[in-house]
């Protein structure tokens, strides 16, 4: 009867130490995945801001750069992208087309002497340079995250927990292979 008990007492002991692992496991795999998708709302807040910011900036250079639709019309189809993005992968898309459209028009500004020399024009250059940096900063926080969460689901035993509660890798942040080239700026 003795050994009975004492038998008894080990398997609860032993199941309670099981589902504390699983409760622990399960939390800090929750708290990973809400980490991810705070990462990406602030990434979020920042795109935000730098869209408003860019209304701005296109009626500043708008009145110089009457010959340079090209560059003008860019921005506005990268801006049209982000509005329409939904998804992730969406908005990166449209991130990457807006960050090649601002390296274009912040190489054109550079042949107009008096636009280089208007406030507003240098004010909104600045902003839109601090969100850049902001945004790059928040990119790879979201990457962090995103790699911690995913090399946490595919280790085991935490891999267990995971599939039982339907996790799967999320996508980190990438850049296009049109972010990675420079600009080319013909002013001919």
């Amino acid at each position: 009867m003795g050994v009975l008990i004492i038998v008894g007492a080990v398997v609860l002991i032993f199941v309670v130490i099981i589902i504390g692992y699983f409760i622990s496991v399960y939390n800090s795999l929750v708290r990973l995945k809400n980490n991810i998708e705070k990462a990406w709302s602030n990434i979020d807040v920042l795109l935000k801001q730098r869209h408003d910011e860019l209304g701005k900036l296109l009626k500043t250079v708008k009145g110089y750069m009457k010959y340079e639709e090209k560059v003008l019309t860019k921005v506005t189809e990268a801006r049209t992208s982000f509005m329409n993005a939904k998804t992730v992968s969406d908005k990166a898309q449209a991130d990457g087309m807006m960050a090649g459209a601002l390296k274009s028009l912040f190489a054109v500004a550079e042949n107009y002497p008096d636009l280089k020399a208007n406030t507003s024009f240098i004010q909104f250059q600045d902003r839109i340079t601090g969100l850049e940096n902001q945004i790059a900063d928040r990119r790879e926080f979201y990457n962090d995250s995103v790699n911690t969460y995913n090399i946490r689901i595919e280790q085991i035993p935490d891999m267990f927990v995971a599939r039982m509660l339907g996790y799967t890798k999320k996508d980190l942040f990438v850049v296009s292979e049109s972010d990675r080239q420079d600009v080319e700026i013909d002013f001919e």
